[in-house]
């Protein structure tokens, strides 16, 4: 039997670490969604801020995170000392969310990153979105010959219509 774990990492991370204040060990969470579970797979969807790297989403299933690296540590690296140090600041955010993502491959996450997009709220914040929903979806039924089971991970109402139908 195969079974397999599908991530929405935004709600994980809104409806866990940050609104509950949670730590979500991710290397312990897929030995455990392995050893509970028995998955075989776990697809992990989320964004990711790209800074004008060259990506062609059409071209692409997901951002490519070591040539990203490269491309934001380069930056980094040759106008760092040219930056305003709040700039500086948010790429070496940025990388060191990059370095997660490859960390999370290497425990054996298939990851599905798209480029996050800004928008500027009514009130002159900004929000980042990736709206990976319907990726997720989308793999869900494009992988559902491949699986016997799911699990997903996910705080989001908006999977029940597509549970319903797998089930």
């Amino acid at each position: 039997m195969s079974i397999y774990a599908f991530i929405d990492a935004s709600n994980l991370f809104y409806g866990g670490e940050k609104s509950l204040g949670w730590k979500i060990d991710y290397r312990k969470l897929l030995i455990y969604l392995k050893d509970k579970y028995k998955i075989s797979k776990a697809l992990y969807f989320g964004g990711v801020e790209i800074h004008d790297f060259d990506f062609d989403y059409l071209k692409n299933e997901t951002v490519p995170v070591e040539e990203l690296e490269k491309y934001l540590t380069k930056i980094i690296k040759e106008r760092g000392n040219k930056m305003s140090e709040a700039m500086l600041l948010l790429l070496s955010r940025h990388l060191q969310r990059i370095r997660f993502y490859l960390k999370l491959e290497k425990f054996g996450y298939k990851l599905h990153l798209k480029p996050v997009k800004l928008y500027e709220q009514d009130d002159g914040t900004t929000k980042r979105k990736a709206n990976c929903d319907v990726d997720m979806t989308f793999y869900l039924m494009k992988e559902k010959d491949s699986f016997d089971k799911v699990v997903i991970l996910s705080g989001d109402g908006d999977f029940l219509p597509i549970l319903k139908y797998l089930k």
